[in-house]
């Protein structure tokens, strides 16, 4: 079967690399090519651009942070390219690119005919008939890097809406904290950027396990977004929280989406599932998560992702190769036990593409 599917595939071009609508990003770029980038149209021009600033938000997805994540490491130095000109954004594109430096390929060597369990190797192999095994070619978290820089500057568009996100849970360790009562100033303080130290010591332990045990952890990102406007989001098939269900669903690894009372929401009367008005038109609780028929309702984004554990890990694993040969497969190569910590600026970014894109589609409504 697979064999025939090969035969007829290989016509198939990858389409989808592109974002947004008023601004939009295309990315490019594999995760052992010589580098990776992107192309950030629409960005208003006039913005002041600090790149240091772009470049540490880079730094916290970047691998290598500690001993929780990957060995591989990288500087992940941004070049601008275009589309600033004496700090500023001049209106056209914004071209940029991170050159990869450390991809040690011959570690997938193995993995050129096996195909990984729950991995994207089969897939693409399937619908295109050739792949990058290195790394897993497009498929490969690295690409989010270039969602980082565009984020970056898509926040400079949204200077009034604050974005944070944190790690709320890693396997069975979970925060419970309420994120009103929580120091997010303090995310990057820890690892695992669970802001409540207790619980990050637990979850770092938790990791530091499943590493031991070549084996690798799902988790939770929480995250809020403050500062809306009233009225973001283009009903119908553009409501604000499906954009964001397809930017985040859109991450590497992610397989579920919340917000405001998500899931429990199902289990919930109207009267109590209900946010009552008062005085000024804010509501008393927030179980809409900000978002009321689509559109921002002035309250705080509050959303949650989760994240499956990584597929490809050091355990034996029965799998295929592409001769349809039944193989045991026990993966090499430099991998994080969990990758909720590296998210969390990714998750942070595409909020912020999501929100800018959206404010700038609202301006004609305010004009």
């Amino acid at each position: 079967m697979l064999r025939r599917m090969l035969c007829v595939s290989y016509i198939s071009g990858m389409s989808g690399n592109t974002f947004g609508k008023s601004l939009v990003l295309t990315t490019y770029g594999e995760s052992h090519g010589d580098q990776i980038g992107g192309i950030l149209d629409g960005m208003p021009s006039g913005i002041t651009v600090d790149i240091a600033e772009v470049q540490r938000e880079l730094d916290r997805r970047k691998p290598g942070q500690s001993s929780l994540t990957t060995a591989r490491t990288e500087h992940d130095l941004v070049r601008f390219h275009s589309g600033i000109f004496e700090g500023k954004t001049t209106g056209t594109p914004i071209a940029f690119s991170i050159l990869n430096k450390d991809q040690r390929s011959k570690d997938y060597g193995a993995l050129e005919k096996v195909y990984r369990p729950s991995h994207a190797d089969y897939v693409y192999d399937a619908k295109y008939g050739h792949r990058d095994h290195r790394g897993g070619g497009r498929s490969s978290a690295r690409e989010t890097a270039c969602r980082v820089i565009a984020g970056a500057l898509a926040g400079l568009v949204i200077p009034d809406v604050t974005v944070k996100a944190w790690t709320s849970a890693v396997g069975p360790v979970e925060l419970k904290t309420n994120w009103q009562h929580l120091d997010l100033s303090a995310v990057d303080s820890h690892p695992t950027r669970c802001p409540e130290a207790s619980v990050a010591d637990e979850m770092a332990a938790y990791i530091a396990h499943v590493r031991d045990e070549k084996d690798s952890t799902g988790g939770v990102i929480s995250a809020v977004a403050t500062g809306l406007e009233i009225g973001w989001g283009e009903p119908v098939f553009d409501k604000l929280q499906a954009d964001l269900a397809k930017a985040l669903m859109g991450i590497n690894a992610v397989k579920g989406f919340e917000i405001g009372s998500g899931f429990a929401a199902a289990e919930m009367l109207g009267s109590q599932h209900n946010d009552e008005i008062g005085a000024n038109f804010e509501t008393k609780t927030n179980n809409a998560g900000g978002i009321v028929g689509g559109l921002s309702n002035g309250a705080a984004l509050e959303l949650r992702v989760a994240f499956k554990p990584v597929a490809t890990i050091g355990k034996e694993q029965n799998t295929m190769n592409s001769e349809g040969e039944s193989v045991t497969l026990a993966a090499k190569g430099r991998h994080d036990p969990c990758v909720v910590p590296r998210a969390v600026p990714i998750v942070e970014a595409m909020i912020k593409l999501v929100l800018a894109d959206h404010y700038l589609r609202n301006l004609k409504y305010t004009r």
